[in-house]
């Protein structure tokens, strides 16, 4: 009774172990979309929206690992092993947990801080080429102009917008033709967007391993009592 019952949960662990490598794949490669995505205005922010993205590749790489560690114990049906990797299962489902929650709470500052952010690249836009690539693809990718309007342009270039404030079709930018919204609302609700997929992806993942660990513990128990008959 006990060995079938054992087996049972060992063929569950497996495909739960199989579930895990897929979503540990997933999470290496929505880690990278949104590292790549973020990487593209870099010079607004340096490192300060990296990490996010870096995180899920790191628990991405450790849960694909881990899963094969898991299939491990399951198939020898070793109690060491299997504990083990429930333990590591909690510690990863710590992580992912606190994960999650740092990005929904990282939300919360994005409006000041992209606010004091693109006022002061604004500010840079004529010293440093990458802050004028950046500030041009911003503007071209989203149909807006300068943080909350084209006017705050004038400080900075004079008598007409950067070209990258009105559509291609536009010969010359002028303040009259350049797009009426600022890029401040547009460029927040992006952000957001991409560290909700974080938040969201890391509390989701965290709550199915749950399913694994009580798994790798109902294995180890029946290891253990079958070590026990014995």
């Amino acid at each position: 009774m006990v060995e079938g019952g054992m087996k049972c949960i060992k063929y569950l662990l497996f495909l739960f172990n199989l579930i895990f490598v897929l979503a540990g794949i997933g999470l290496i490669a929505t880690g990278a979309y949104v590292k790549i995505k973020l990487d593209e205005y870099y010079d607004f922010f340096g490192n300060d929206y990296m990490g996010p993205g870096i995180l899920l590749i790191v628990v991405g790489v450790i849960i694909f690992l881990l899963a094969f560690f898991g299939c491990c114990g399951a198939y020898k049906e070793n109690y060491c092993l299997t504990m083990t990797f429930a333990v590591l299962l909690v510690l990863i489902f710590i992580l992912e947990l606190a994960g999650g929650i740092a990005g929904f709470v990282m939300r919360n500052d994005i409006e000041d801080d992209v606010d004091k952010q693109l006022k002061k690249a604004q500010e840079n836009y004529n010293d440093k080429s990458g802050v004028r690539d950046t500030w041009d693809k911003l503007q071209e990718e989203f149909d807006c102009c300068g943080v909350n309007n084209a006017s705050e342009w004038k400080q900075v270039t004079g008598a007409n917008p950067p070209k990258s404030c009105c559509p291609s079709s536009v010969v010359t930018c002028t303040y009259a033709n350049a797009y009426p919204e600022g890029c401040k609302d547009a460029f927040e609700d992006y952000l957001k967007d991409k560290i909700a997929i974080v938040g969201g992806v890391g509390i989701g993942l965290a709550f199915i391993q749950i399913v694994g660990i009580l798994f790798a513990c109902c294995l180890a128990r029946a290891i253990r009592k079958e070590y026990e008959v014995v």
